[in-house]
């Protein structure tokens, strides 16, 4: 009988350490999978919500990775089937023109793209330092209706429109 004792004992003993490893570890999983939070295909964030809540920072994560897969697939197809077209060796000059005129500005439309890729990859780091959605300048919220029209937006309206007069200031001189 005593034996049988000690492994009750050690058996209510054990549960209770496992519990407070277990209650650690959830915490610990927790801080770790703040950015796992699930939200639906069809979520959308709201303006009662509060803004820049964890299940915006998900939906606005998602959004931006699958548009910059998008446009990685739409660049690497473009370069592909560009080098596969190869008008330049043509007798006709006029040809030759116009297949020179398609290419560079399918290349600029690349280029673009390539910047745009990079603005994507900045915002989905300010997305992970929590400055995704407040203005570079004012550090004000930049609005759910301006990030869903342009999620790599980094200023309110009111500063972008500042930052733009300048750009046009210092372009005229």
């Amino acid at each position: 009988m005593p034996k049988t004792l000690k492994r009750k004992k050690t058996k209510t003993i054990k549960p209770k350490i496992s519990k407070k490893v277990k209650t650690k570890v959830s915490t610990k999983s927790k801080e770790i999978n703040k950015g796992q939070i699930k939200i639906s295909k069809t979520y959308i964030p709201k303006e009662n919500e509060k803004y820049m809540c964890e299940k915006h920072k998900v939906f606005f994560r998602i959004k931006l990775q699958e548009w910059r897969k998008e446009l990685v697939r739409a660049n690497n197809e473009a370069l592909y089937n560009g080098s596969m077209d190869d008008n330049s060796i043509s007798a006709d000059i006029v040809d030759q023109a116009s297949s020179y005129t398609d290419k560079n500005v399918e290349m600029k439309a690349i280029n673009r793209q390539i910047k745009l890729i990079s603005e994507i990859d900045k915002a989905l780091i300010r997305i992970k330092d929590d400055t995704y959605g407040f203005c570079l300048d004012t550090a004000e919220p930049i609005g759910l209706k301006r990030l869903m029209a342009r999620p790599v937006a980094k200023y309110t309206i009111s500063a972008q429109e500042k930052h733009e007069k300048n750009e046009k200031v210092h372009a005229d001189d």
